[in-house]
């Protein structure tokens, strides 16, 4: 649990850890994380379940709670007690994803006010901000504009906060740098931990910018690795079910990305209020689904018949009892015509 949920890379002995580990947690008489494994709604146990289902439930108590709770769950016999603990956990992480998504916001409004996704970097502030939620969104804050960010949070006089960066700019050597301007920092080169006064954040933010104008940071461009190319008529339940052999997947072993060339689009909408893309591909006599998460903005600017290269992962969707193939999309571009 601690190798995934903490992303160490899944090589060498860690990737045997991993592996028996989960089988292990299959059969665990852990009461306690029994509890918390059918709480999370996984049906079954792999390193998605841990990361995405056991992993943010025990983060969120030391995020906004007591991250005794945590501790206490796991060591519990008391089934009474394991429910109770359960179900704070659960609020914790609840109540973690609605300050997530209040400062995302926040952020948000922030950069599309002062147009900031036209600078290099990205520094932004709140006032009631959490300070243990703020790096989770600076995560996506970099994910969305591809550009290094730092998100403060004020207490009185002094903004504490925390940053991301992508591949290719030193994060912390930049801070370095920087050093006059802030009182404190912590951190390696894609993520820190950062405290200065309010007085400092017009010069610090003036400085990080120009740093990575120095360093030509918009010449570093977005790379998806693609693993191979792939026919969709290839594509079968037999051969996705193949590629669980190669898990468990994470750091260092992701899921295998195929490249899918000119595929013609059947059906194209989006779903949850158009955060997500649903869309049909065929190629041939051949149909298959694909999500694109949080990329729904593309429904906009693709339409049916166009002929689309996609870049993703397969997968088997199971949803009402049925089984589909599904590619679950990282990105799209026009194909031939």
């Amino acid at each position: 649990m601690g190798t995934i949920s903490d992303i160490v890379p899944l090589i060498d002995e860690n990737r045997v850890i991993a592996k028996l580990g989960l089988l292990l947690i299959e059969q665990t008489k852990n009461l306690g994380l029994k509890s918390i494994l059918m709480s999370s709604g996984y049906k079954k146990i792999d390193s998605s379940t841990i990361s995405f289902g056991v992993a943010p439930r025990i983060n969120a108590c030391g995020r906004i709670g007591d991250a005794n709770k945590a501790l206490d769950l796991l060591l519990s016999k008391d089934i009474n007690e394991i429910n109770t603990l359960t179900q704070q956990l659960n609020n914790y992480n609840t109540k973690r994803q609605e300050i997530e998504k209040t400062i995302f916001k926040d952020a948000l409004k922030q950069i599309e006010d002062k147009h900031l996704e036209q600078n290099r970097t990205i520094v932004v502030s709140g006032k009631d901000w959490h300070h243990g939620v703020i790096g989770i969104v600076s995560s996506k804050i970099t994910e969305i504009y591809f550009k290094p960010s730092i998100l403060l949070c004020s207490e009185n006089e002094i903004l504490k906060g925390s940053g991301r960066s992508i591949p290719g700019f030193d994060l912390y050597n930049t801070l370095q740098k920087c050093e006059s301007k802030i009182e404190k920092f912590g951190g390696h080169a894609m993520a820190i931990g950062i405290t200065l006064k309010k007085e400092n954040i017009k010069d610090f933010s003036e400085e990080f910018e120009k740093i990575a104008e120095k360093e030509h940071i918009e010449e570093i461009l977005p790379i998806i690795p693609i693993d191979t190319k792939i026919d969709l008529e290839n594509v079968n339940k037999e051969m996705v079910d193949s590629l669980k052999q190669l898990e468990p997947f994470g750091e260092a072993n992701k899921r295998p990305i195929f490249l899918f060339k000119n595929l013609k689009i059947d059906s194209i909408r989006t779903l949850s209020e158009g955060k997500h893309l649903k869309i049909t591909l065929k190629s041939n006599n051949t149909i298959i689904d694909a999500i694109g998460f949080n990329l729904g903005n593309l429904a906009e600017e693709y339409r049916l018949g166009e002929k689309i290269d996609v870049v993703g992962s397969l997968e088997i969707n199971s949803y009402g009892g049925m089984e589909n193939l599904q590619i679950n999309i990282k990105d799209v571009m026009r194909g031939l015509k």
